[in-house]
């Protein structure tokens, strides 16, 4: 890209701001992000950037409340900096799950970040596989919503995975079941399941048995964090007849006992992607990470040249 654009990143995704930069070939830029003694976070912009379009990298994924106060911090910075044009690029959108009143007397977060990071001076966003898609409303400001499926569909053709079906692990992932299926020519399944509180699930039924047995299975879903239903829906199609498992996941928060529960499960092997950075202590032999960032890149590239976005998904 031209010398007009610029990419920052504070410290929760620092990898993926790295290889984007270099898929567009430019520096990334130079910023202080650090935290004072008493928890309070500092920034300082170390470059001019006066009239530049300016790209802020920032999953505010664990811990949430820091990285979403570094992004808040850093955009204020660079609004304060007179960049042109400021696009928070959020690999993984946090809170995206408090996205409306299931019952009273509680907030609408994902709606909160909406309106934060619009006061802080943010012009554009750019995120990938929200939670719910009615998040892109809470905004009064254009946001592009990206899609995985291109990243994952691409590798699972080229690892060759025979007699595929894909799986829905809840009704509500019918939409994104349904769009890989057409893309790998697989049938669909889904795990009827209800919730028995805010981390535990029990499957009901299997809406397609008939098209498992015997088959691979494909689970595909946008955020796994204790891995509590994932492994609940897995245990449950294999009972069905179900041959090897699979799971496809975009955000891997991998919190709790995650990591034991897919250590333990019949799941085969689990592919994610680097929204969220996996820590040493994550890594596991079972999951596989597939990286976001050329996805990201083209898109910060086509903002940047006020191009379609949509059309990386026609």
């Amino acid at each position: 890209m031209d010398k007009t654009a610029a990419v920052f990143t504070g410290n929760s995704n620092p990898d993926v701001a790295k290889k984007i930069v270099k898929y567009l070939n430019m520096p990334l830029g130079k910023a202080l992000v650090r935290t004072f003694s008493e928890g309070e976070i500092q920034v300082k912009i170390d470059e001019n950037i006066r009239g530049k379009d300016v790209f802020v990298v920032q999953s505010t994924c664990p811990p949430p409340n820091n990285n979403l106060m570094e992004l808040l911090i850093l955009i204020d910075a660079l609004k304060r900096a007179s960049a042109r044009r400021i696009t928070a690029v959020l690999p993984y959108f946090g809170y995206a799950r408090q996205d409306r009143k299931d019952q009273p007397r509680v907030p609408i977060t994902a709606k909160l970040i909406a309106n934060l990071l619009t006061t802080s001076g943010t012009n554009r966003v750019l995120t990938v596989d929200l939670h719910a898609g009615q998040i892109q409303g809470f905004f009064d400001i254009p946001l592009d919503h990206l899609y995985a499926i291109t990243t994952f569909v691409s590798h699972f053709i080229k690892i060759k995975i025979k007699n595929l079906v894909v799986v829905s692990p809840d009704v509500g992932g019918i939409k994104m079941a349904r769009a890989y299926a057409k893309k790998l020519y697989s049938p669909l399944a889904i795990v009827d399941k209800r919730r028995i509180n805010g981390e535990e699930t029990e499957v009901m039924n299997i809406l397609g048995e008939e098209e498992i047995k015997g088959r691979n299975v494909m689970i595909v879903d946008d955020i796994v964090a204790t891995a509590g239903s994932l492994v609940e829906a897995a245990s449950a199609l294999k009972k069905r007849g179900a041959k090897d498992i699979y799971a496809a996941v975009t955000h891997p928060v991998l919190s709790g006992p995650a990591i034991k529960r897919i250590e333990d499960s019949v799941m085969k092997g689990i592919f994610v992607t680097d929204t969220i950075p996996l820590s040493t202590e994550k890594a596991h032999k079972k999951i596989k990470v597939l990286s976001i960032a050329p996805l990201l890149a083209e898109a910060i590239k086509r903002i940047h040249n006020e191009e379609s976005v949509s059309s990386l998904f026609d």
